[in-house]
């Protein structure tokens, strides 16, 4: 069991294009899934997060306030800003841009940590900016949707901050309270979560993408350019502002990560939930979620090659 965890932990880009392509091509293997059960699975990926989640990781917020703070506060503008820009630069449909403004006003996805560390950044700030733009994405989750879409589309900011908390906040802490009083039982299941975490966003990605094949066949690729663009400016301007700022390369690599992959889990979530009259917003979460874990892990060999 280790070794088929450590497989689809290795393996991850390549796991999440495969069942891309699969739930694409034959939608009918991931289509009888219920929509509904999106949520489950992502609070499994979030308790995962708070299984590995210890008093320790939260001392880098107290210890380097400065280098959290300018995370954070790159995460949270510079990623919706851009969902808005290239919304109106290649001027998208309301659909697609409510999903392209989804994405970029969530917090960082779990799967930065794993590619800051194949990056040979600093996990500590990597695992710090994750947590706590998780905790901040309740409010400024639905603030941001709010300011940017708010005029063309009706934002349920109070729905939305009662989603996140129920599928983002509750887990972790179950995940942080398991690991707490039951050490020894999480101990024992750490090592299997980042398969499981995998597979539950494997599955989110199947649904979606299955019911919504015919629709994706059938847009312009215009959706994928803009996808792939906001992920990869992300990722460079977060490199950018960390060296701005005067940050070391570790620094750099973790905040460059951290802002250019998103929680597009959460995004699909909430775009399935609220936002259900735009089929199509659940669209740009589906595309980033196999996009942004084949550029992370490109980037991740491109950093760690800048090390040597």
């Amino acid at each position: 069991m280790k070794t088929i965890a450590q497989f689809l932990t290795k393996y991850l880009a390549v796991f999440i294009l495969a069942v891309g392509a699969v739930a694409l091509f034959i939608p009918a293997t991931f289509s009888w899934i219920p929509p509904k059960s999106i949520n489950w699975m992502l609070g499994i990926v979030m308790c995962g997060m708070g299984l590995n989640l210890k008093l320790e990781d939260f001392r880098v917020v107290f210890s380097r306030p400065k280098d959290v703070i300018i995370g954070c506060l790159a995460q949270f503008i510079i990623m919706p800003a851009l969902a808005w820009g290239l919304s109106e630069l290649f001027h998208l449909p309301t659909e697609l841009a409510v999903g392209v403004i989804l994405v970029g006003c969530c917090p960082g996805g779990t799967a930065s940590n794993v590619i800051t560390f194949l990056a040979k950044g600093d996990l500590a700030l990597s695992v710090g900016m994750t947590t706590i733009s998780t905790l901040l994405a309740p409010l400024l989750t639905p603030l941001l949707v709010l300011f940017y879409a708010g005029q063309s589309v009706d934002v349920d900011t109070w729905g939305m901050l009662l989603s996140i908390t129920q599928v983002v906040i509750l887990p972790i802490i179950i995940g942080i309270v398991l690991n707490y009083w039951f050490g020894s039982f999480a101990e024992k299941v750490k090592p299997y979560m980042p398969a499981v975490s995998t597979l539950a966003i494997a599955t989110i990605l199947g649904i979606v993408v299955s019911l919504n094949a015919e629709r994706i066949l059938t847009s312009s690729l215009i959706i994928i350019l803009v996808v792939m663009l906001h992920n990869l400016c992300g990722l460079a301007l977060g490199f950018l502002t960390g060296k701005v700022l005067g940050l070391e390369r570790p620094q750099q690599t973790a905040i460059s990560i951290e802002v250019g992959m998103q929680n597009s889990g959460l995004a699909t979530s909430l775009a399935a939930t609220h936002f259900a009259m735009f089929p199509l917003a659940t669209i740009p979460g589906a595309i980033f979620s196999v996009w942004h874990n084949f550029s992370g892990a490109l980037a991740a060999s491109l950093f760690s090659r800048s090390f040597r």
